[in-house]
This record gives structure tokens, C-alpha cells and sequence, in this order.
């Protein structure tokens, strides 16, 4: 897939990041991780992000990062393009883009690098070793330590051909407008702040109609009408379900940090498809917090 076809690909659709599963002893578990992605298939997300936040990437040791993503191409091949995670230092990031890219994979997310604050120069310099390493297309991140301006956006759309999407995870309104009017079409807009249902039409409104997904793991039928209703416009049903749901959810989601993985790896639990426990230094739900997330899930109906 070419880096304009995966644009492509990013400007409608669901997306979402699977799981990435752990057994009892927090090794990874390819048969339980092959067949959570062959469940989600007929659910029809446009792509899937295998190694990416939710599925724990920041926890993955480069051989395991290997076999998550061959466990998915493997499922999904000719089905559903996988976009790696990529992060880290900008050594370890390349490294991580051209495993993906000798994978097979179709592309890479390009995750925030690690600790440190860096100036828009570095930050540049970062992304372009990363872009310019690899011929897939890539998709940055602008999260964390990652806080791109639209200045510097515009000199890596020049410098980096392959840089063909724009995933924002501030939430910034006046950042993103700014940006959005900057680059025009050069970019894939995505939604990528935790719970993106919640931020979905003001995105929309915002010029980024596609976002991911990460209860479309648990809750996949609520995910795709949830989405369906949002592509439609169908405020009525949207509205319903974030008043139901989402809102109750995220009261939950908030009561400890790192929940916004450990609270979607509950749900895969209590929907008949676990995906085993988070690593640290992510903590699991307690019983009392899985029990109230059980009580939301069944007001949804069957998935």
C-alpha cells in the first residue's frame, strides 16, 4: 500500500486500536491475540493500529513488538490494513518503522518520544529520521512530549512525501483549527484523545471527521452505531449514547490513572474475550470498578 492509498484508507471509517493480549504470567499470548482480531473483522474498522497505546505498546520488548505485528498481519492480511505503533528515541523509532516495514505492515503510527520536552527543531528533525527511514506512510501523533506546531508541520509535508497523516491527542480547539488550516488536504486528520466518541462532533465540525476507537474492543456494535449515527448525522442517537454511556464510562475511566487501557481490557473480560491483565506500571480496575463497568455494558444489549 502506498503512502497516498493508506491516506486514503484514513479519511473515513472507524479506526481502532486492538488489545494486545497477556497471559496470567504477562507474556504475550498470540493464539488469544489472533483470535480477538478475527472476532473484531466483521465489525468492518477501516484499519487497526496493532502495538499502539491501547495495545500497550510502551510495554513491549522489540521481540514481542515483532510477533504482535506478524500475529496481526497474519489475521488481517488482504482484509484490513495494519498500521504498526512506532516510539521511543528517534534510534529505537526507526528501528521500530522498518521492522514494521520488513512486516509487512502498512504504515506507522509514530508515537511520542519519551520523557524529555524538545524544541520544534528537534521535533522536526525527529519525525523527518523517522519518515525518511522507511517508504510506508506515516502518521505522527501530536501527544505528550510531541506538540507540533503548524509551522513545523508545514516544513515536514514539504521535507517528508510520506508523512500523510495528523493524529491529534490535545484537544487544543484553537491548535487544531490552526493546524487544519494550514496543511489543508496535505493531511488524514484523526481524533486521538481517550474516549474520542465524546470529542467525535466537534472534530467533525473541526474539519476531522474520522477519529479511533477504543471500546470498539468490547463494545464493537455500540462503537460502529455509534459511529454510523455520527457519520450520518444523527445527533439524536449520538447524544443517547453519550448521555447513557460514554459520560457514566468516563466518570469511571477517571478514577485511576492508566485507566484509559486498563478500563478497555475490563470490558474485553467481560465480554467473553479477555485479553488477560495490563503490565506495569498500569494497574487493573478493582472488582467493585469492574462490577459498575459490567452494570453500563449490560444497559447496551447484546454486541
Amino acid at each position: 500500500m502506498s503512502p497516498q492509498e493508506l491516506k486514503s484508507v484514513l479519511q473515513a471509517g472507524l479506526l481502532s486500536f486492538p488489545l494486545t493480549d497477556f497471559d496470567s504470567e504477562l507474556r504475550f499470548a498470540p493464539k488469544s491475540y489472533a483470535e480477538r482480531l478475527e472476532w473484531l473483522q466483521p465489525y468492518g474498522a477501516s484499519a487497526l493500529f496493532a502495538a499502539g497505546g491501547t495495545g500497550e505498546f510502551f510495554s513491549l520488548e522489540p521481540g514481542e513488538y515483532s510477533d504482535v505485528i506478524k500475529v496481526a498481519l497474519d489475521v488481517c492480511r488482504n482484509r484490513t490494513p495494519i498500521i504498526a505503533g512506532a516510539g521511543g528515541g528517534t534510534t529505537l523509532a526507526i528501528k521500530y518503522a522498518q521492522e514494521a516495514e520488513r512486516l509487512g505492515a502498512q504504515g506507522v503510527l509514530l508515537l511520542p518520544h519519551y520523557l524529555t520536552e524538545a524544541s520544534q527543531a528537534g521535533l522536526i528533525a525527529h519525525v523527518e529520521a523517522v519518515c525518511k527511514s522507511v517508504k510506508f506512510g506515516v502518521i505522527v501523533y501530536n501527544r505528550g512530549a510531541c506538540k507540533l506546531t503548524p509551522a513545523s508541520l508545514l516544513v515536514l509535508a514539504e521535507r517528508c512525501p510520506n508523512l500523510i497523516g495528523f493524529k491529534d491527542g490535545f484537544g487544543d480547539i484553537e491548535k487544531f483549527v490552526a493546524i487544519r488550516q494550514t496543511l489543508g488536504e496535505r493531511f488524514a486528520y484523526l481524533g486521538g484523545l481517550p474516549t474520542a466518541e465524546l470529542f467525535a462532533g466537534a472534530y467533525k465540525a473541526m474539519g476531522c471527521p474520522v477519529y479511533s476507537s477504543a471500546v470498539f474492543n468490547f463494545i464493537p456494535k455500540t462503537a460502529m452505531d455509534f459511529y454510523n449515527a455520527h457519520v450520518a448525522g444523527d445527533t439524536a442517537t449520538c447524544e443517547q449514547l453519550i448521555r447513557d454511556f460514554f459520560l457514566p464510562y468516563i466518570a469511571l475511566r477517571n478514577q485511576g490513572e492508566g485507566y484509559a487501557v486498563s478500563i478497555v481490557k475490563a470490558g474485553a473480560t467481560l465480554a467473553g474475550h479477555s485479553a488477560g491483565p495490563v503490565r506495569p506500571p498500569l494497574s487493573d480496575l478493582l472488582p467493585s470498578e469492574v462490577d459498575q463497568l459490567g452494570l453500563l455494558m449490560a444497559k447496551l444489549g447484546p454486541q
